[in-house]
Parts: structure tokens; sequence; C-alpha cells
């Protein structure tokens, strides 16, 4: 089992890098489509530190993992992936 050890002290290396991946749209809650920040989360990235970056991030990942609950249908838990057909390259169907 992992332990996860907590050091709120402990001195960052490297800035928490922004979770813009350059969609830039806001949908109907006024999250971004792409980041799923909100509008001030998103105009005051670079004032706040890397702890509250990290808070931003942590709410986006649960925004987006909402946001694909709900557009996923309500089948009952018995959602079927249909596979492509791939045609055969040795089978004589007509066309050559």
């Amino acid at each position: 089992m992992a332990v996860k050890v907590n050091h709120p002290d402990q001195m960052e290396i490297f800035a928490v890098p922004s979770p813009c991946i350059g969609v830039c749209q806001a949908g109907p809650k006024g999250y971004c489509l792409g980041c799923y920040r909100t509008r001030d989360e998103r105009f005051h990235w670079l004032q706040i530190n890397d702890a509250a970056r990290r808070t931003v991030i942590k709410a986006c990942q649960k925004r987006k993992a909402m946001a694909l609950r709900q557009q996923q249908p309500d089948d009952g838990g018995q959602a079927t992936v249909e596979e492509p057909q791939q045609q055969s390259l040795f089978s004589d169907n007509g066309k050559q």
C-alpha cells in the first residue's frame, strides 16, 4: 500500500502549469469547454500562488468528470461499444 506523505512546507521546484488546451470557449455553466476553469480562474491564473493553482486544477478535474458523466447516455450501465468493421485485404468483394 502506498503512503501519501504531505509536506506543506516543502518548496516547489516547478510552477504549476496552466491547464489551458487552447479551446477557450465558455460552456452553458460558464466554465471553459477546454480546461473547465471559471472566468475568474482563467483571468487571475498568473496572479495566484501554486497552492491555489493546484486547488483550481482539482476543481477543474471534478468539473470535467461531471460534464463527461452528464454526456453519457443513460442505459442502465450497459454501455455497448460497437467495433468498426475492418475490410479484409484478401477477400474478393468485387472491387479491384
